[in-house]
């Protein structure tokens, strides 16, 4: 019987950024986890929720802002803890043959050139790579190469093996076969480690690999629902409950203001957000995808079970839960207990002419998105119309991370110009006006 007592307790763990004026960005709030052994645990929510922030904090790649991990119950700054990660890409080392790359990490380890020949060569063998020991990285094919990326990680014997998105770089079939391999491993108990964490924004991905299920939220990120997965492996996703603990998950994440219940999951956490978000985030999502979400939803009648939509569209949480977003914030879309339904104003925005669409568009984005509202009302405040991109980056640093801050202002850029609500000139980095009563003010100085 596996020990009760946890490998990782992390306690009140937080990320945030200080800005000059003292304020912080949270990027990830006080949060409480445990890892203990003989478990797959799967961190699952959208992206840029924080998953990956969490995990480089779990294993001593990054320092939390604030609380503590802990190893064995000793913090990680006086204690090395054996971990290793399987990351999306596959960081090989180009100039290196496979045995060479698995080897890598035994040779920093300063292991014996016999021995670490000899524990690569048994590990290759493994994960069924037998053969290739002295083919190089591109010579391989994208499922090679991952197996190559879990040699390379096993090969330490880590205690806990980490994986940052393992499969979403490989296509559809790759990415099932090496899932189900590396599960045969641990079932088996022929990989040498004592726990399995890995990010995904895949929900099927997570109910049938995992034990344990953590679903983030965001800005900043949260624990939405921790509970374990009490179905026997292998799982077959046609099983009702497996359907069911899918279509729980979608509605945690597209409803983050609504309690939820799992009938069936003991020592279920689900927890609502109550607070008011500090400043809204837009779902990067372009016009055109939310058109095609809501002309396929008129094609099956208007309303549909989102996890049976997105089985439709052969499309994961990462494709289609910003669409759904984008849609539900411009009122286009609702949402109740998983099932989409389009509204008045989504069926009118889907079944128009494109320059309709385009004024639709605009009076929805100028009703429910604040951002956009604040861009137009600046520039109708200047005398020539015009300002700076830096002006809007600067406020939106103000409350999302560096990255996340531009990732916003090239959404509400690409839904504003998309709109006619303003132009923009990206080699003079400024936005200006593009409506008739300022025809003879948006024309951008140089």
């Amino acid at each position: 019987m596996e020990s009760q007592e946890p490998i990782i307790q992390a306690r009140h763990v937080e990320k945030f950024y200080l800005q000059p004026d003292g304020r912080k960005i949270e990027v990830i709030s006080p949060t409480d986890l445990d890892i203990y052994p003989g478990k797959v645990v799967a961190l699952l929510g959208a992206s840029g929720c924080g998953k990956s922030t969490m995990l480089r904090m779990l294993t001593g790649l990054s320092k939390p802002s604030a609380g503590v991990v802990a190893w064995h119950g000793r913090p990680l700054d006086t204690y090395l803890p054996n971990v290793s990660i399987v990351f999306q890409s596959f960081a090989l080392f180009p100039w290196l043959t496979v045995l060479e790359n698995v080897e890598a990490p035994l040779k920093a380890r300063r292991v014996a050139p016999v021995e670490r020949s000899k524990r690569a060569l048994k590990i290759l063998d493994t994960v069924g790579l037998d053969g290739f020991e002295t083919a190089y990285p591109k010579e391989l094919s994208g499922g090679m190469k991952q197996r190559v990326g879990v040699a390379r990680s096993l090969v330490v014997e880590p205690e806990v093996l980490f994986m940052d998105e393992p499969f979403s770089a490989l296509d559809v079939l790759t990415a099932e076969n090496l899932r189900g391999e590396v599960m045969e491993l641990w079932l088996s108990k022929k990989m040498p480690t004592k726990a399995i964490f890995f990010v995904t924004h895949n929900i099927e991905e997570a109910v049938l690999l995992a034990d344990r299920i953590i679903v983030l939220g965001r800005n900043p990120a949260k624990i939405r629902a921790d509970f374990d997965v009490e179905i026997p492996q292998p799982r077959d996703r046609k099983a009702q409950r497996f359907i069911a603990l899918v279509d729980f998950i979608y509605k945690v994440l597209t409803q983050p203001n609504v309690d939820h219940s799992l009938p069936g999951v003991k020592e279920a956490v689900v927890v609502a957000s109550r607070e008011a978000p500090r400043y809204q985030m837009l779902p990067h999502a372009r016009p055109g995808g939310i058109a095609g979400l809501l002309e396929i939803l008129i094609d099956l009648g208007g309303k549909t079970d989102l996890y049976n939509l997105a089985d439709e569209l052969a499309m994961d949480v990462e494709d289609l839960l910003p669409i759904v977003e984008a849609a539900q914030l411009l009122g286009f879309m609702n949402l109740s207990e998983g099932d989409s339904e389009i509204t008045p104003d989504g069926r009118a925005f889907a079944e128009a002419d494109i320059l309709t669409r385009k004024v639709l568009f605009r009076q929805a984005a100028m009703s429910h998105v604040p951002l956009l509202r604040q861009i137009e009302h600046a520039l109708r405040m200047k005398s020539d119309r015009a300002l700076p991109d830096e002006f809007f980056y600067d406020i939106l640093e103000e409350h999302f991370s560096e990255d996340e801050a531009e990732r916003q202002l090239n959404t509400a850029l690409h839904w504003g110009r998309y709109a006619e609500i303003f132009d923009y000139d990206a080699d003079e980095g400024k936005l200006f006006l593009t409506d008739p009563q300022d025809a003879g003010a948006n024309t951008v100085s140089a």
